[in-house]
């Protein structure tokens, strides 16, 4: 394996970085080693040789490593799965350089861009491409420029001694604990809303046009055939005591307007 296969987009960062070299099965040792003897003479601060297979289990810490070359030696067997693609993305430095081939033509690019990566080149031709990790740590955060600060707050420091309460009971006057008067609450009597309905016969029309409180007006009505008093059993039809109790006979009944005008 030559050193000169290395992509320019890696070369450009060797210089006093961290390297990372990732071999697969089917590479000989000795293609490892002279492999990364060759990346020593671009004055890198230092080179790690790890096995793909190995590389979640060494536990390496965030942030590590500034150019990652992957699967480089032949005959390129590795194939980057998503979950040693997170791990890489990881462990490298912010705008770090990652390159490497792979094993045939799969989905590594979309795999490139979930891991993470940006600036995504591939080559299908060689199955070759690059990536670099953004300029921003991984799981780092930062306030938006339209994000408004809390209005007030409480600290943490202060205890329940310290802390003004407002007394709940100047929170209302006089007025407030007035009982309200009854004639003032009255609804609707057929929609029992506040509002009068179009036919309104209960009064809360002309209550509510002279603003005053206006009793509804009963009437005395007067049997015809003599027997309403009996009962429903002897009350005819339109008889404005049907469903009533019985009474005694000469007994005034009062009813309401409504009841003198039915609906039918």
């Amino acid at each position: 394996m030559s050193i000169t296969a290395i992509p320019s987009q890696a070369v450009n960062r060797l210089k006093n970085g961290t390297i990372l070299v990732l071999w697969g099965s089917g590479s000989s040792p000795d293609d490892v080693q002279r492999f990364s003897q060759e990346l020593s003479s671009y004055q890198c601060n230092r080179v790690i040789v790890e096995h793909f297979e190995r590389l979640i289990l060494s536990g390496h810490s965030n942030s590590v490593f500034d150019v990652v070359l992957s699967n480089l030696i032949e005959p390129h067997m590795a194939t980057h799965s998503f979950e040693l693609l997170s791990e890489i993305v990881r462990i490298m430095k912010t705008s770090g350089v990652f390159c490497g081939k792979e094993k045939s033509d799969s989905r590594i690019s979309s795999n490139l861009k979930l891991a993470g990566f940006c600036n995504i080149t591939a080559e299908p031709s060689d199955n070759s491409f690059c990536a670099e990790t953004p300029s921003f740590e991984v799981g780092s955060s930062s306030r938006l420029s339209f994000a408004k600060p809390a209005v007030w707050s409480l600290s943490d420091a202060l205890v329940d001694d310290q802390v003004e309460l407002i007394n709940e009971d100047d929170l209302l006057d006089e007025n407030d604990l007035k009982k309200p008067d009854a004639e003032t609450l009255r609804v609707c009597g057929t929609t029992g809303k506040r509002k009068a309905c179009k036919d309104c016969s209960c009064g809360l029309a002309e209550e509510l046009a002279s603003d005053e409180p206006v009793k509804p007006t009963t009437k005395s009505a007067t049997s015809s055939c003599g027997s309403c008093y009996l009962g429903d059993a002897f009350r005819c039809a339109s008889c404005p005591y049907l469903g009533m109790p019985a009474f005694k006979p000469g007994e005034k009944i009062q009813l309401s307007e409504r009841q003198l005008n039915p609906d039918l």
